[in-house]
């Protein structure tokens, strides 16, 4: 069986990615509510991995529809000195083509054949990390953030602290109903989907369909798996929960895990800081 990892100094909060929506900060209070002991843990909505890296369980399948992500989750599972090297040679470029020109050149790159290699040095240069992209063509669209992108040699300890926490994960590409059909009787599969009040414009999120993940839950439910789900909570400081219709028999719990301020929201409303945009995800349970 599975548990949360012993002997930590304190919490684990050193991102490897920047990802709008990224749970490690709030990871803590969610693993608060899973159950102490598990079989395999899945993650159908890898992301940036904030669950996963803070959990740090013994035996994890995790998993995402979108390749260039996936790509570099595996070749931190495989090749971690490749994904190392990849960040540097695109930070490099700043050296002599100045940040703005240099995160323009990868990201040219990175529309005209999406990959892991580029992603990896976006999501840490691009602003809050919010990885957008545009309707008609497909095309990444965020601009370059107003920060100073992590040093390689920083980020090389970061890569080095993941590979440790993720050792035992087997890293997927797969439509989230695929990943949560391998799950099974005294496993634990955790869900942060997009979220269909604030998450549109990120990827995945215009095809995403929340009536087919209930029914995945369902089928995990049926076959003696429990699933937690992080799912739309309330907005503007707690004033409107957003009004997302739940089957009635799916879930025996629910919590509200506190977020702070939307990043996405902020990156909405041009750069704005907006005091009443204090958000709260609702954590549903199956058990």
């Amino acid at each position: 069986m599975n548990t949360s990892p012993p002997g930590d100094s304190g919490p684990f909060r050193a991102q490897l990615l920047k990802w709008v929506g990224n749970k490690q900060t709030q990871a803590e209070a969610i693993i608060g509510y899973f159950p102490q002991e598990f079989a395999t843990y899945f993650e159908p909505f890898l992301g940036s991995g904030g669950v996963l890296g803070v959990l740090s369980p013994a035996r994890a399948l995790a998993s995402d529809g979108f390749l260039p992500l996936i790509e570099i989750w595996r070749c931190l599972a495989s090749d971690r000195d490749t994904l190392k090297m990849q960040y540097a040679e695109r930070f490099a470029l700043m050296t002599t083509l100045g940040k703005r020109q240099a995160y323009e050149r990868v990201l040219q790159d990175y529309n005209a054949r999406p990959n892991g290699a580029d992603l990896v040095f976006l999501c840490r240069a691009c602003y809050g990390g919010v990885v957008r992209f545009r309707k008609h063509d497909g095309h990444m669209s965020t601009p370059v953030g107003a920060h100073q992108p992590m040093r390689p040699e920083r980020f090389a300890e970061r890569v080095d602290a993941w590979a440790a926490r993720t050792a035992g994960t087997e890293f997927h590409h797969l439509d989230f109903a695929e990943a949560m059909s391998r799950a099974g009787r005294g496993d634990l599969v955790y869900c942060d989907p997009p979220y269909s009040d604030s998450q549109t414009i990120l990827y995945g999120a215009q095809s995403f369909s929340l009536e087919r993940l209930f029914t995945a839950i369902e089928a995990c439910k049926t076959r003696g798996a429990k699933v937690a789900l992080s799912l739309d909570g309330t907005k503007f400081s707690g004033r409107r929960l957003c009004d997302i219709k739940l089957p009635k028999t799916l879930f025996e719990r629910e919590a509200f895990i506190t977020v702070g301020r939307s990043m996405l929201r902020r990156f909405q409303m041009s750069g704005r800081t907006l005091e009443a945009h204090e958000v709260n995800d609702r954590l549903l349970l199956t058990y």
